[in-house]
This record gives structure tokens, C-alpha cells and sequence, in this order.
């Protein structure tokens, strides 16, 4: 049982909470932020708060050095331990422009990360950490692949998989392999710019298909595909970058019928089917053969491991995929592979999307309540799709948003055709601290509501 003489900010300590640890350092944050802590205060010997908290030892010196980690404590020799003054950030931009996933709620990610090396160092060969790997990812890798995969198709072969050094370099080597010189690749209005800049670097040309709240138009699909025999079609069907639209079921299988009948070639990049609430199936599991299926880990675990399955039903076309790739990036760093088969395949890679999902919701949950009406997102994933009011333009908005600290990504950035569209993507997991992602929203939710008129940048 707790100390009734514990002190006031720690929290009542519950094991649906997460480790015991976070809970005390996360009541120590929040502690400074409300002003029951404050700098220059004095916390308890760790024995002692041990005793008061009915924990270990341990788990308190975890709590303290994860409190260090985040810059909220410092220890004074013998006298102590002390909360340490606000640290004086040397810039103030708040990320909003990064995709990149959240702190995993709940998850104690450095430990994870040690443990997870630990084993592959322990159990692997290390001579093969350090050496060339040109088969599209060993046995091992591809089937935590199938494994990771289950989700959106069950069962897999796990010799249909290959492993290639994260998405863009799987859709760039596709382009390589799939297209000639000049073809026409199809995609949404708005989408993905890194198949844009692999489409530009490798002389082919992108060409809008016009889109609706659902995605791709199949009317307007079949007579692209009639009008300039694409090479491919590129979609990015669930929670969409950067509109975070996901396509439903009977749009995918629309499409999907399509690319049978035209004999068209589809790359489906689905980095956050495992993020979304519900999604629909996979427009792979409807036309398997006409449908190149990626799914990476960066997007949903970690930047770090730049690890992307590559799912290719023909054996020849997976020969020229590995061709292509080899031509620029020959494999996936092995010990990096080696971490994300370990985690997949003991199950740690699991409990780190969970920590990612709710903590991407409870980004969502905030980004809704301080952007109001101005929100659209879908509750989950790692971005907001956000349409101006009239008296802004995105470049407009942006810079003055960059002005005051702020960065987000205009439409433009994303734009495949001419078509015009008032709008910006921001991103809730590039910055790591949540009171600071909650200033950055509400800097920006002032700025929307102000006309650019009584925007004045300084001069200096």
C-alpha cells in the first residue's frame, strides 16, 4: 500500500498504467508543469521514496535516471537530489512537418532497443552483422515479414517477401524494374512526394488521376489507363499522405478490377494500415497478382529501422525488383534487419505499435480539441490534413508559421498535378514532448484564425 506521507505529486501506482518507472517520472513532469514541483526542490533518497511508493529499489533509480534522461532532474553528490531549472532551448522550432512516429506510450524505448541488441548480438553470428547480404533478406527476415504481414493478408509465403533498406528505396527500385524510360506512372492529385522525385530522377512522368473523400475515381483510373498506357499506378490507400484519407473497401476492389482488366501494374504503399482504426483490406488481397504490396517500420515503429517488406507474387518480377535495387542500395544493414526480425519475431515489436497507436490518439484527441472545426484527421495515424480558411494560401501560411516558430508542409509539396488545393499536412509525432506539440498547436490555431493582414514579420 502506498504511504499516506508520500509526496503530493507522485501518482497511485496501477499496473494497467505501464512500468512502474514512467509512471513516476511522468508524475514528476507533470508535477514541474503545474507548479507542485519546482526548480531547486529536493526529492526524497530513493530508499526512502522506495518505502513510501512500496516498490523496489530499482524502480525507483530506473524513475530517477529516466527523470535525468529528460533533463527534469540533476544529482548534487552527497546533498542530493534536485529538480533542475528549465533548460534554455537554443531554438524554438516546433516540428509539425516531420512524418515520423510518436514516443510509444508506455514503452520504455531505450531499454527495449538494449534488450533487443542484446539478444541479436547473443544469438547471432556477428561476422554475418558485418558482411554483405544480397538476397533480398535472409530466411529468418522474411518470415517475421510474413509474420508482420499477417494482419492484412493471414497466411503468407514467406519466399514471395523480400526486404529492401526502407519504402523509398522499394519504390524507387520498382520504378527501376517495372517502367521504361518516359512511361507514365498514375496517382492521386495529391500524394507522396517520394514518388515524385524517383519518378523526375529516373525520366518518368507522373500524370493526376482526379480523387474524391474516397480516393482515386475508377471512372477517371479507366480512362487514364486508356488514354496513356501507364507503367504503373501508384496508391497509398490507407490513412493517405497527406490527406489521411482511407479508401473503403468498394473503391479498392474497384480499382483493383481495373488494374486486372488493363493488365496495369499497382504499387500499393501502406505504411499505416497497422496504425488505423479498422482499416479495409489491402487492395492486394483483391487482385494479388496485378499488386506490388510495401509496408515499412519506419513508419510505424521507428525512423531508425529502415527495414520495408516488399510483397511480389511473380517469381521473374521479383528478380528484377532485387536487380533494380541492388543498382543503388545493395541491402538493409544486416544488424539492422537482425533487430527488427528479433523484435517481430519475440514479440516487442508489437507491444512498441501499440505504444505508438495510443499515443498517436491521444495527439489526435489533442490536436481536435485545441484546433476545433479546423480538424479533420481520422483519430489515428501520424498526420492532420488541414484546408485553410480563404484568407490564407499554404506558402502564405507557412512562412508566416516558420516566422513564429513553427514549421509545417504545404499542399504544394505534395501536389502531382496542376490542380490547386488550400491545404497543409501537420505532423504529431516529430515533437517528442506533448506540452510542447500542445504549444505548437495552439500557436498554430492562433495563426489560422488571424488574417494575413495583421500578420507582421519582424524586420531585422
Amino acid at each position: 500500500m502506498q504511504d499516506e506521507n508520500a509526496p503530493i505529486w507522485l501518482p497511485r501506482l496501477a499496473g494497467n498504467k505501464g512500468p512502474r518507472f514512467l509512471q513516476i517520472a511522468d508524475a514528476l513532469q507533470a508535477a514541474l508543469a503545474d507548479g507542485a514541483l519546482k526548480p531547486g526542490d529536493r526529492l526524497p533518497p530513493q530508499r526512502q521514496l522506495a518505502a513510501q511508493l512500496d516498490v523496489d529499489l530499482t524502480t525507483i533509480t530506473r524513475a530517477y535516471d529516466e527523470a535525468r534522461r529528460r533533463n527534469l532532474l540533476e544529482g548534487r553528490g552527497a546533498r542530493g537530489t534536485y529538480v533542475t531549472a528549465p533548460k534554455v532551448e537554443l531554438t524554438s522550432l516546433l516540428d509539425l512537418s516531420m512524418n515520423t512516429p510518436p514516443p510509444p506510450d508506455g514503452v520504455d524505448f531505450d531499454d527495449m532497443l538494449k534488450q533487443g541488441l542484446s539478444q541479436v548480438l547473443m544469438r547471432a553470428d556477428n561476422e554475418l552483422l558485418m558482411t554483405y547480404h544480397l538476397g533480398g533478406g535472409s530466411d529468418s527476415d522474411r518470415k517475421a515479414g510474413a509474420q508482420w504481414l499477417e494482419p492484412m493478408f493471414g497466411h503468407l509465403d514467406a519466399r514471395q517477401l523480400l526486404v529492401c533498406p526502407g519504402a523509398q528505396a522499394a519504390i524507387a527500385a520498382l520504378i527501376l524494374a517495372l517502367t521504361q524510360p518516359g512511361d507514365i506512372i498514375l496517382a492521386e492529385p495529391t500524394t507522396y512526394p517520394g514518388v515524385r522525385a524517383a519518378a523526375t530522377q529516373f525520366g518518368r512522368r507522373i500524370i493526376a488521376v482526379a480523387a474524391d473523400q474516397h480516393g482515386m475515381l475508377p471512372e477517371m483510373l479507366e480512362e487514364a489507363c486508356r488514354q496513356h498506357k501507364p507503367g504503373l499506378v501508384y496508391l497509398n490507400p490507407t490513412l493517405q499522405n497527406p490527406t489521411a484519407t482511407t479508401m473503403p473497401e468498394h473503391r479498392r476492389k474497384e480499382l483493383a478490377s481495373i488494374a486486372q482488366r488493363r493488365r496495369v501494374r499497382i504499387v500499393e504503399d501502406d505504411p499505416y494500415w497497422l496504425l488505423a482504426d479498422a482499416p479495409p483490406p489491402p487492395i492486394a488481397t483483391f487482385a494479388p497478382e496485378q499488386v506490388t504490396y510495401i509496408s515499412t517500420l519506419s513508419k510505424c515503429l521507428t525512423p531508425g529501422l529502415r527495414v520495408a517488406f516488399v510483397l511480389i507474387r511473380d517469381r521473374h518480377e521479383r528478380e528484377r525488383f532485387l536487380a533494380a535495387l541492388r543498382s543503388f542500395a545493395l541491402m538493409v544493414a544486416p544488424l539492422t534487419a537482425a533487430l527488427a526480425t528479433q523484435w517481430i519475431l519475440d514479440g516487442s515489436a508489437n507491444g512498441l505499435l501499440q505504444g505508438v497507436r495510443n499515443e498517436a490518439r491521444l495527439r489526435h484527441r489533442m490536436a481536435g480539441d485545441i484546433l476545433a472545426g479546423r480538424y479533420s484527421g481520422a483519430g489515428d495515424g501520424l498526420h492532420v490534413w488541414i484546408e485553410l480558411p480563404a484568407y490564407w494560401n499554404p506558402s502564405q501560411l507557412a512562412r508566416a508559421a516558420d516566422s513564429e516558430g513553427i514549421a509545417v508542409t504545404p499542399a504544394q509539396a505534395f501536389a502531382t498535378g496542376s490542380v490547386s488545393v488550400n491545404a497543409i499536412r501537420i505532423s504529431l509525432g516529430g515533437i517528442k514532448d506533448r506540452g510542447r506539440l500542445q504549444a505548437g498547436l495552439q500557436r498554430l490555431s492562433q495563426l489560422l484564425a488571424r488574417r494575413p493582414e495583421s500578420y507582421i514579420a519582424a524586420v531585422v
